[in-house]
């Protein structure tokens, strides 16, 4: 069954990366977007798994950004896969100071930790002049490997680079999952206490998973500023990281996959609803999030999982 599942996950991404093409430009824009952001799902969904929720993880998303429209103005080094990587260093660099602080805290207080975190990070930039104040500033068109692409290929170009650090890191991710530390995430959202009797460090564990998840918010902060081409203090907003723990409830912990289809799914809903019904839109996405919590309280990840066990309950 883990052979089947993970042969669809490469079927699925040679069909995204092969219908680009022929997709529509604005199709091509939102799905960058999606993606870029599910890569902060997935280091939420990280967390997740070990019971722990962090209401501030814009915070790393716009360390990703900021480090990426910041290094181009002031070196005028423009290659995206250089950019991305340095910003998912500075958001992972941050993330091991902040973990050392959180590490040892669990359920409201490491979410309410993690969100004061970020709305520093804020007040900061919105105080600050030279970093744009609260209009922020222009990122740089991105060059590949020396090569300056414009309109349609340089939209295509970006979209590719998302979908491909997007199966790198979820690959890497469904790699950790398997491994000791990956696996004791349930039993340390059960009873942490029996872990630490086995010998483990819980906190450390908490701790890496921070630095994991803080890897991927800048990176998806990255590949965002790349698309979007614009950086601003919002992207640190409260709000920011509410949409990410929103996509979280509406994806599901049970694969890596989810993210990125959840994800998907919640930037098409916000983009119709937003266009056809301007005036509720928030009532829109809300109605969306009940309906997924009534009936699939695990998550649209819960649908393939579901699937499965049909499949392995007819007869043969």
């Amino acid at each position: 069954m883990a052979v089947r599942s993970r042969l669809a996950g490469v079927l699925a991404f040679l069909m995204a990366a092969a219908a680009a093409p022929l997709m529509p430009d604005w199709v091509v824009s939102l799905a960058t977007i999606a993606f870029a952001n599910a890569l902060v799902v997935l280091g939420l969904v990280v967390l997740w798994r070990a019971g722990l929720v962090s209401f501030g993880q814009a915070l790393y998303y716009c360390i990703g950004a900021y480090t990426v429209a910041l290094t181009a103005r002031w070196t005028g080094f423009n290659d995206a896969f250089g950019l991305v990587i340095l910003g998912g260093i500075g958001a992972g660099l941050i993330a091991g100071l902040v973990g050392a602080l959180i590490a040892r805290y669990r359920e409201i207080f490491f979410a309410m930790l993690s969100l004061a975190l970020s709305m520093i990070l804020y007040g900061v930039l919105v105080k600050t002049e030279s970093l744009g104040s609260t209009d922020g500033f222009t990122v740089s068109t991105p060059t590949f490997l020396g090569f300056a692409l414009h309109g349609d290929k340089l939209g295509l170009a970006l979209y590719w680079l998302t979908l491909g650090i997007g199966a790198v890191a979820a690959v890497l991710v469904g790699i950790y999952f398997r491994s000791i530390a990956g696996s004791l995430a349930a039993p340390i959202r059960d009873n942490e206490i029996r872990v630490e009797f086995l010998g483990v460090s819980v906190t450390r564990i908490i701790h890496v998973k921070v630095v994991i998840a803080g890897v991927l918010g800048g990176l998806g902060g990255a590949l965002a500023a790349l698309s979007i081409g614009h950086v601003d203090p919002a992207m640190s907003y409260w709000t920011t990281s509410g949409g990410f723990v929103f996509v979280t409830i509406l994806a599901g912990a049970g694969s890596v996959a989810a993210p990125f289809v959840g994800s998907l799914v919640f930037e098409a809903v916000r983009s119709f609803a937003v266009d056809a019904l301007p005036g509720l839109w928030q009532m829109t996405l809300g109605t969306v999030l009940l309906l997924t919590i009534l009936f699939l309280p695990d998550g649209l990840g819960s649908l393939a999982t579901r699937w499965r066990k049909r499949e392995g309950a007819k007869p043969t």
